[in-house]
């Protein structure tokens, strides 16, 4: 080897061990247990800074803060951290396959429905092959369109789809699985739609015979007029069903079916109804000497008499009658409102409700709104009135007879009388009748005081007694040649008592005679047919369980106790005519407010 070649090696050699010592010393200087013993192991010249404590002999303690020592993971929120991703993983898993399994459903459906017929399938000769669902039934309908009406002269009926049903039954069974060769739309099963669609057709041509009947009233004559029966029509509902079968069944669901019928003759001609029409029921009641009261009642006799109510029509009091007013020439008359004794237009016009209630109940008509008054009546027999006022209460009935029925209605000499004119609804021989029983009578209520300066301060005097109320139960009887064959309860009714009224001196001053205001001395009014010398709060003779008025009133339904007083004997139900003066002769208190409605009753008291 040369010079030249030896110094190469030399420098060669010293490169790399400079660059090994260099190695040493970074990898002292980054070992911790380098930083912490201070030993070196590349030699004095690769110590790091931490020999310098050996060099010194001693052990330098870093200085306080000069180092932090590092905090470890927080375990606890890294476990919180991953449930939290957990659930949310696991939420989108499930609606990704909630995603795909809806996708699959529509595709599902669409299949279905997109899904062609490859084999040969033929409906009624509508050849289906190579169609989906919707083209298949498309194809059908076109072959058999829907377009049935049925004729009448010139009118027709359009009849309802029939088969729209039937054909998507037919596509569900022959898309839903292996399809046969041939099919035939199924029109079984319609009979019961077919006789509605009949029905429905007839109803549009229809018209009822109208049976010769009473037809208005003339007062000149004071007669009914008879109007001449009118013939009907039917359309034969069988023919025209089994034609509407027909037609389903020869696929002719285009046909245009002609309807027949025929007249239809009346049950009673003009001629028979003249002879069949008679009074069928009479019921009087007498009125007082209240000359305004009187004339009241005479009016609302007026507006009755002579109407004409259809066969199944409905009367209203109230809406014949109308309201009463001065200009109609009603008077103002003692009626009760509320309780109260008040005066009031019209007053006194329930006793020709209550007398109209009782001819019609006896004539066999339907009672459809009756209320009874507050306080027993004393003109009917309590239990036997129906009470009105505007706009209500009301009273309403119904004519159950298959030809109209004629009111009649007048006033005379302090009779009130209602007859009604018709052919009998009840069989030959038949007749209804009503009786009231009471069956308790009730305590009164409690007593008012009114301050009368003329007593000493420790007296008191009873300026009225008071009287009980009552409970009563009326029962519809019927008859079958006078011999009573059932007997039902129709309905109950509560009416009150009059309270007590005392006289008092409360005011801490006795006066003299000479010192009271002198006055003329009111009479109390007669109310709604109490009598002349009724005095509110007074028991009179004026029937079972007396009479009177008081407070406001209660509802006029509810069963009662034993009763205190026998019930008046049922009347002759052979008579044609019935005459009620009522318990004890006339007379009667008027409310203003509903309070009994006539209905099935409960078996249990106080209902």
């Amino acid at each position: 080897m040369n010079r030249l070649e030896r110094d190469y090696s030399s420098r060669r050699k010293s490169s790399a061990s400079s660059r090994g010592q260099s190695r040493s010393s970074d990898r002292s200087k980054s070992s911790p247990a380098t930083r912490g013993s201070g030993a070196s192991r590349g030699g004095a010249g690769s110590r790091g800074r931490g020999s310098q404590s050996y060099r010194s002999g001693s052990y330098d303690r870093p200085r306080s803060g000069s180092h932090k020592r590092k905090q470890g993971p927080d375990y606890k929120m890294i476990a919180i951290i991953g449930v939290i991703l957990i659930v949310l993983i696991a939420c989108i898993v499930f609606l990704v396959q909630a995603t795909k399994n809806g996708d699959g459903a529509e595709a599902s459906e669409e299949s279905v429905t997109e899904t062609a017929i490859e084999q040969p399938v033929t409906v009624d000769g509508v050849v289906i092959t190579g169609m989906n669902r919707e083209e298949a039934k498309a194809a059908i309908l076109e072959q058999y369109p829907w377009s049935m009406t049925i004729a009448y002269g010139e009118e027709t009926y359009e009849v309802t789809d029939l088969m729209a049903g039937k054909v998507d039954l037919l596509l569900d069974e022959i898309y839903a699985g292996e399809p046969k060769e041939n099919y035939s739309l199924d029109t079984s099963g319609l009979e019961e739609a077919v006789a509605a669609e009949a029905a429905a057709a007839a109803a549009k041509w229809n018209k009822s015979p109208v049976n010769g009947s009473i037809q208005s009233y003339d007062k000149e004559s004071g007669k009914f007029v008879f109007a001449g029966e009118e013939m009907g029509f039917a359309i034969d509902q069988e023919k025209l069903a089994a034609d509407i079968q027909s037609a389903l069944e020869e696929r002719r669901f285009d046909a245009v079916i002609e309807a027949t019928g025929s007249e239809v003759q009346p049950e009673i001609t003009e001629a028979s109804a003249k002879e069949l029409y008679k009074t069928i029921s009479t019921f009087t009641t007498t009125t007082t000497a209240n000359s305004n009261r009187n004339t009241n009642v005479r009016l609302a006799a007026e507006a009755i008499n002579g109407t004409v109510i259809p066969p199944g029509g409905e009367f209203s009091f109230n809406g014949t009658v109308g309201q009463r007013t001065e200009a109609k020439g009603y008077k103002s008359a003692a009626a009760y409102s509320g309780g109260e004794v008040v005066q009031e237009t019209g007053g006194g016009v329930c006793q020709v409700s209550s007398t109209l209630y009782n001819a019609v109940v006896r004539a066999g008509m339907e009672i459809s709104y009756r209320r009874s008054h507050t306080f027993e009546p004393s003109y009917v027999t309590p239990g036997q009135d129906a009470t009105v006022s505007w706009e209500q209460p009301d009273f309403k009935f119904i004519n159950t007879s298959k030809a109209a029925i004629g009111l009649k209605a007048s006033y005379a000499d302090r009779k009130m009388t209602v007859s009604v004119y018709g052919i009998p609804v009840l069989e030959e021989g038949v007749t209804i009748d009503l009786e009231s029983v009471q069956t308790e009578t009730l305590d009164p209520p409690a007593p008012t005081y009114e301050e009368d300066q003329t007593l000493q301060l420790t007296e008191e005097k009873v300026k009225s007694a008071g009287s009980n109320g009552s409970r009563w139960v009326t029962y519809k009887i019927t008859y079958k040649d006078g011999v009573e064959v059932s007997r039902e309860q129709d309905h109950t009714t509560t009416y009150k008592g009059h309270a007590p009224v005392i006289l008092r001196n409360t005011s801490g001053v006795v006066l003299t005679p000479e010192e009271t205001t002198t006055g003329t001395e009111t009479a109390v009014s007669t109310v709604d047919g109490m009598p002349e010398d009724y005095v509110p709060g007074e028991t009179t003779a004026a029937g079972p369980g007396g009479t009177g008025e008081i407070g406001p009133g209660i509802p006029t339904t509810g069963d009662g106790g034993p009763g205190t007083t026998t019930a008046p004997a049922a009347p002759d139900p052979s008579a044609a005519t019935t005459q009620a003066a009522g318990p004890g002769g006339p007379g009667a208190a008027e409310s203003s407010s509903a309070q009994s409605v006539i209905e099935p009753i409960s078996p249990h008291p106080g209902t």
